[in-house]
């Protein structure tokens, strides 16, 4: 079993910054590739990026490529979403996911969940 808990959501106008937070724990997460999705109201959860368990594959929708940078730090069990240039559209509950093996932006692949953070971006 792997728990992630999420931080670091809130408030913010369009242009400004937010760093998100998936602290994990249980199984080993340095073997766990880690995803970040989010979910719009009304909206099916879509993709926004992965990261490979050693942090060297990485990949990103393109809604926020250029923009968003996701990261991890093994020794602390977190994973990080830097959100940079934020937009209205970029309003969300935000989600973390680890699954074992290869990164992967297909929610269906993805075993453990976090119970999500909420950004909002004012215009």
């Amino acid at each position: 079993q792997v728990q992630l808990v999420e931080s670091g959501g809130g408030l913010v106008q369009a242009g400004g910054s937010l760093r998100l937070s998936c602290a994990a724990s249980g199984r080993t997460f340095s073997r766990n590739a880690m995803g970040w999705f989010r979910q719009a109201p009304g909206k099916e959860r879509e993709f926004v990026a992965t990261i490979s368990w050693g942090g060297s594959g990485r990949s990103y929708a393109d809604s926020v490529k250029g923009r968003f940078t996701i990261s991890r730090d093994n020794a602390k069990n977190t994973v990080y979403l830097q959100m940079n240039s934020l937009k209205p559209e970029d309003t969300a509950v935000y989600y973390c996911a680890a699954r074992s093996g290869l990164p992967s932006g297909l929610s269906s692949e993805y075993d453990y969940w976090g119970q999500g953070t909420q950004v909002t971006v004012s215009s």
